[in-house]
């Protein structure tokens, strides 16, 4: 592997046919199972849902699936399509010769590829094994699912009349993503990345057709995100009904306490990135310096990515990386969202 302060080039690592696809994990389809069980559950015509507090549950629940679905369906196809039609040394080309420049624009790429946060981390292993610097691959990795069109279409209909919401989201995610970008060539450690031996596919294959591969990147991030999209939407219902306000109160009325709170809670419910603005906007107890800490935090931190991250990079990596992140993208919502909002 390359030093991160060297030039972006061409890895000599070979790539053959001995690098594997990895099928869609069941992790992905057990959760849509559960929460596909859940529903006929809910609308199941039983006494004991004719509670208040059951009925608000299922309102807010069914709210954010419904109004995030297609979004997450749009992301997924799109992912889907970079996989299967893009290039896969499309950034050891075009990202400029300097790692330290090929991180921002590494980083500005983000907002024209769509793909969910499940998907960034093993485009983000390919493109280090493809000579791609681990500084710019990691600046994409998130910025990709925090700022691509679909998300940012999605907050701005999350927040109607409110455009300063997403352009801070867009420009404290970007500040994040440069910055650690940056960290990583100053501070990081090429012994903190273990070997990276199997990873998904990315870019065409031969022997397979395009199509082929078009339906298993998006069979492979629906799974994964659709399962967490609904498990996060029954987490956020949860939230909402059976917090006591005085709780919330306590949280909601520091500005410091409310921020640290929200960006905790994006950690925990790992919501898609496709689907979390409808969630932050259902927080209206919440400053929107908090919600936007949300928004900031969740597409680049949470439960599932730490996983991923600690599977693909190795454990030394992902809590270092994790932890760093998650005070920068607070630092980066405070300030921007200090001024913007």
């Amino acid at each position: 592997m390359e030093k991160t302060d060297e030039l972006v080039g061409v890895s000599a690592v070979p790539l053959g046919p001995a690098v594997r696809r990895i099928r869609p994990r069941p992790l992905g389809a057990a959760l849509a199972l559960t929460a596909a069980v859940t529903a006929v559950l809910l609308l199941a015509g039983t006494q004991w849902l004719d509670d208040p507090a059951v009925q608000a549950w299922r309102t807010v629940c069914l709210a954010i699936t419904v109004q995030a679905l297609p979004f997450l369906l749009l992301g997924t196809a799109l992912s889907g399509a970079i996989n299967a039609f893009v290039p896969a040394d499309l950034f050891s080309r075009v990202l400029p010769k300097r790692a330290a420049l090929a991180v921002p624009v590494a980083g500005v790429a983000g907002a024209v590829l769509p793909g969910c946060e499940c998907a960034s981390v093993p485009v983000a292993g390919s493109l280090i094994r493809r000579g791609v610097t681990p500084a710019a691959a990691f600046a994409f990795l998130l910025s990709a699912p925090a700022i691509n069109p679909v998300v940012l279409t999605a907050t701005a209909i999350a927040f109607p009349g409110n455009p300063a919401m997403v352009a801070a989201r867009l420009l404290a995610s970007l500040t994040t993503a440069a910055v650690m970008g940056w960290l990583w060539l100053w501070l990081g450690k090429e012994e903190w990345l273990r070997p990276l031996l199997r990873h998904r596919h990315t870019g065409h294959r031969h022997g397979n057709s395009r199509w082929t591969e078009f339906r298993l990147g998006f069979q492979h991030d629906f799974l994964h995100a659709g399962g967490f999209l609904v498990l996060g939407a029954m987490a956020a219902a949860t939230f909402n009904v059976t917090v006591p306000r005085s709780v919330l109160d306590t949280f909601s009325g520091s500005p410091w306490l409310s921020v640290l709170f929200l960006a905790a809670l994006a950690v925990l419910l790992a919501v898609c990135s496709e689907a979390d603005a409808f969630v932050a906007a259902s927080l209206t107890g919440f400053s929107p310096t908090a919600r936007l800490a949300f928004l900031v935090v969740g597409p680049m931190v949470d439960l599932k990515l730490i996983a991923l991250q600690a599977g693909t990079f190795g454990r030394a990596f992902a809590w270092r990386f994790s932890t760093a992140t998650t005070v920068v993208a607070i630092a980066a919502s405070v300030l921007i969202g200090g001024a913007l909002l």
